[in-house]
């Protein structure tokens, strides 16, 4: 019986509860790799089952610390929430920004945008469920929340995208698209794919997030969004 309790220990020690550098992980010694962990955790959590749904305790098990330090970093579920959406779509914009601010020519940034946005949304899938998540707790009056993420996230890319099309239709290189329809357009294009990925795996008998798929779908998006604007 003895025996038995020490092989069990190391397989305690891997689950997240070990030591490296000094400090248990799950402790507040590693603030930066918890913290990001229950993130990643509560990404997952929230796309699945949105925030009513949604379990602190199942959270701070995926992500290998106790309850109790989630709400250390986290007063409540609706703060961790808030936090998730900031996670999410400042990564985004931290990811398309410099390309939309960059001198590069207008039909080339917008190739280079398009890049950039899926390439995001396919290392993180789950991002539209959280979306779409948030719109319909939303309802149609909209919320406090949506206001704050379209304000802070949203609002800042689709005026640069919409300086960029601005650019482009000047220069002769693009149709005389209207914004209004057509960076919804896009967004539809890049993001519909992957909220509807279990779907199309189960009518289509394919993997849709398999890395051959993903530079399928990669590449047509930018042709079809290219033919669909460029002259």
């Amino acid at each position: 019986m003895k025996a038995s309790k020490v092989a069990r220990r190391p397989v305690r020690s891997g689950r997240g509860l070990g030591r490296v550098g000094g400090h248990r992980l799950g402790s507040r010694g590693r603030p930066e790799e918890s913290r990001a962990a229950i993130l990643k955790a509560a990404v997952a959590e929230f796309a699945e089952l949105g925030i009513a749904g949604a379990r602190t305790d199942a959270i701070a098990r995926a992500a290998h610390v106790n309850k109790a330090l989630l709400y250390y970093y986290f007063k409540d579920k609706d703060a961790l929430y808030e936090a998730v959406l900031d996670y999410v779509f400042s990564g985004l914009r931290e990811r398309v920004m410099p390309v939309l601010e960059s001198g590069l020519p207008p039909r080339q940034k917008m190739l280079e945008y398009l890049g950039s946005y899926f390439d995001y949304i396919a290392a993180n899938p789950r991002i539209p469920r959280l979306v779409q998540a948030e719109w319909m707790r939303a309802g149609g009056k909209g919320s406090a929340t949506l206001q704050r993420i379209a304000g802070e996230y949203f609002a800042p890319i689709l005026g640069k995208l919409a300086e960029v099309l601005r650019e482009g239709i000047e220069a002769g290189e693009f149709r005389a698209v209207n914004p209004m329809d057509f960076l919804p357009s896009v967004a539809a294009v890049v993001v519909f794919y992957f909220s509807a990925a279990p779907l199309i795996k189960t009518l289509m008998k394919v993997d849709p997030l398999s890395e051959a798929r993903i530079r399928e779908r990669r590449a047509f998006v930018l042709d079809f969004i290219s033919t669909a604007l460029f002259k």
